[in-house]
């Protein structure tokens, strides 16, 4: 019979950490990712350069993540008096959310960050396209997350998650060029 390596407390608060605030990382990457991406479709659609891009996903990435952190927060503060227990610490939430958010947020913006840095001018031409890919994989992959947070069969919630990031980058580009229009 082979021998079974016992779980040390260290090892087995880790996995309960990692459990309790999976849901955590789970919705603020998928906010970070969906966010950050309608960001920058909405200023490819009003036909605006990559500078602005990179402006805006970094201040939406900052400034977002810091509002969904601190909502989370307060959220189970509110709701850890109202039942009077401790069942999740506010503050341990709100930093795995942030960070989620904040790591997911980069995928977006990260083909224009590559550019800038290179100047490679095959990456600058298809900053939009890399920008398409990536955060769909990473929208793919939050999805599979998320189904085995909430139970729900992992590839559908991966296929809803995708299309939710996608129809909200349509709805951005949209209103991106409507305004552009607009405006000129």
């Amino acid at each position: 019979m082979p021998s079974q390596k016992k779980e040390t407390k260290m090892e087995k608060e880790t996995k309960r950490f990692e459990r309790k605030y999976l849901p955590e990382f789970v919705y603020g990457g998928m906010d970070g990712a969906i966010t950050t991406f309608a960001v920058v479709s909405g200023v490819l659609g009003a036909s605006l350069s990559s500078i602005v891009v990179l402006t805006l996903g970094f201040a939406n990435i900052f400034a977002d993540g810091f509002s969904t952190a601190v909502a989370h927060y307060f959220s189970i503060k509110s709701k850890n008096e109202l039942v009077k227990t401790q069942e999740k610490h506010p503050a341990k939430g709100a930093i795995v959310k942030f960070f989620s958010f904040f790591l997911m947020g980069l995928i977006p913006i990260l083909s224009f960050i590559i550019a800038a840095i290179t100047t490679n001018p095959a990456i600058a031409q298809n900053q939009f396209k890399y920008s398409v890919l990536l955060t769909g994989l990473a929208l793919v992959i939050v999805g599979w997350f998320e189904g085995e947070v909430t139970g729900k069969h992992r590839v559908q919630s991966a296929a809803q998650t995708l299309l939710i990031g996608g129809i909200a980058a349509i709805l951005a580009f949209i209103v991106g060029r409507f305004i552009s229009l607009l405006i000129a």
